[in-house]
């Protein structure tokens, strides 16, 4: 007994003195962040000479293809070098049309960025739909309903258009069954057999995308997105489209939201062997934002905890509006 009470006691003296100054504790923290691991989101908007906020998600800027640059480059001088790039286009039509226009917005932005950059930055880019529907849908509608496999070729065409203009990587995001193998059969079938895919495979149907769909043009009109996007209940679910997708050629896999779903990230991590990226969405960016202004919370300090939270739970990645706020951070050692 004596033996125990002992052990206890020096356990104890031993955290307490781990904990004794600044440096130490920096030291010996078992999770850390790396600007190499941040994915900061952009939007760009069809047209030009566009430097607009957006009023859904305060403090970011939503750029044409000729002045995405801008963006690009203070991102780049805050740490972050990778980026995922959503469209809004100018013309929207039942099926999309826009999405694998070689002169599309996301294909000129692509191309720009290149030019200017070369390979100072990492560009990922969204294949979706729901951007470039005039229902707002993510898939093509039939009958009333999204049409899973009558998507699948336009998807796969977008994902090629757009490795073709720049992009190092895809990132499908509209849920349909079969998209990564349609994705990476067309990127084999040309000269993009090393782009990789990555892939949202477990995407909930969430509330928190609200502040994104103003920001890109993209809620739906009429319906829902329950047909396609997972419900939040399951875990097991979303454990199984992640072995799917895998399967279908997957080389990293997102789990969004980020904070709702710190357990799947961490079953994820877990099971799998490809690094698991967790995309922190617009509602928990502005709920934070919201509430910093307010007074109720310290923005900074919410920030940081959120993203340590994230790679805690197991993510090797995080897509975040916070990239160049958490960068800085991570230069200050608050995070890193």
């Amino acid at each position: 007994m004596r033996f125990l009470y002992l052990h206890s006691i020096n356990m104890k003296t031993r955290t307490r003195r781990l904990r004794g100054n600044e440096t130490l504790r920096r030291m010996v923290r078992e999770t850390r962040i790396s600007c190499d691991a941040l994915i900061y989101p952009l939007f760009v908007r069809e047209g030009k000479g566009i430097e607009e906020e957006l009023p859904s998600l305060p403090g970011l800027t939503r750029y044409s293809p000729d002045t995405v640059a801008k963006g690009i480059d203070e991102a780049l001088s805050a740490g972050v070098r990778s980026f995922l790039l959503f469209g809004v286009p100018k013309a929207k039509d039942e099926n999309g049309s826009s999405a694998c226009d070689e002169d599309g917005v996301v294909q000129q932005a692509l191309k720009n960025i290149k030019k200017r950059f070369a390979d100072d930055a990492y560009l990922i880019t969204d294949v979706c739909l729901c951007e470039y529907t005039s229902h707002g849908h993510c898939g093509l509608i039939r009958d009333g309903k999204v049409d899973n496999d009558a998507t699948l070729p336009l998807l796969a065409q977008t994902a090629l258009s757009h490795a073709s203009s720049g992009s190092d990587m895809v990132a499908p995001s509209a849920m349909m069954d079969g998209t990564v193998a349609a994705i990476r059969n067309a990127l084999d079938a040309e000269r993009f057999k090393d782009i990789p895919i990555m892939s949202y495979a477990a995407k909930y149907d969430s509330a928190f995308y609200g502040p994104f769909r103003e920001a890109a043009g993209s809620a739906p009109q009429f319906g829902d997105r329950k047909s396609y996007q997972m419900d939040w209940h399951n875990s097991k679910e979303a454990l199984k489209r992640i072995e799917i997708d895998i399967e279908e050629g997957a080389d990293i896999i997102i789990v969004k939201p980020a904070l709702p779903c710190l357990d799947i990230i961490s079953q994820t991590a877990r099971q799998i062997k490809l690094p698991t990226a967790a995309y922190s969405v617009s509602g928990e960016y502005a709920m934070i934002k919201a509430a910093a202004a307010s007074g109720f919370i310290d923005e900074y300090k919410t920030m940081c905890e959120s993203a340590v939270a994230v790679f805690r739970a197991g993510a090797d990645i995080l897509i975040t509006y916070f990239a160049k706020d958490l960068a800085a951070a991570i230069r200050k050692g608050d995070v890193g």
